[in-house]
């Protein structure tokens, strides 16, 4: 990731959580948009760890809010299930992707570059740590 703002949030983020993300990136594919989703899907699944719980970020996957996103965390760790984020590039995931994911999430109905869902990703696992933990960073009160 280039230096910038969107990698300085990712890494505000990054540094407070325990144990820290271990990030893999992949190299963009040329090609049409078929290809370059065939080569970026193919290329996600030889990164990902036999034993990892696949979590694609995708649009059509379900949308839970901090709280339920962190019993999701909590349920994944209590069966240690290590999540494995799957992030897609401009052309999206694909299908063999999605396939290997056990669960899809949304970080809401807009699409996102992938360089900001890297921080909001950062960001809400944070939050899902610090409602684990009853630390006040999150106000369940407040929408």
């Amino acid at each position: 990731m280039k230096p910038g703002p969107e990698a300085a949030l990712y890494a505000h983020y990054a540094a407070r959580l325990r144990p820290p993300p271990e990030v893999t990136e992949i190299p963009e594919a040329r090609g049409s948009a078929t290809e370059i989703r065939r080569r970026e899907g193919a290329a996600l699944l030889a990164a990902m760890p036999a034993d990892a719980l696949g979590v694609a970020l995708d649009l059509g996957g379900e949308q839970p809010d901090s709280a339920r996103f962190a019993a999701l965390m909590a349920r994944w760790d209590d069966a240690g299930r290590a999540p494995c984020f799957l992030i897609g590039g401009a052309e999206g995931l694909d299908p063999a992707v999605l396939g290997r994911a056990e669960h899809r999430i949304a970080l809401g109905p807009m699409t996102w570059p992938h360089f900001l869902v890297r921080g909001m990703l950062a960001e809400q696992l944070y939050r899902a740590q610090a409602i684990r933990q009853n630390h006040p960073y999150h106000r369940a009160w407040r929408p």
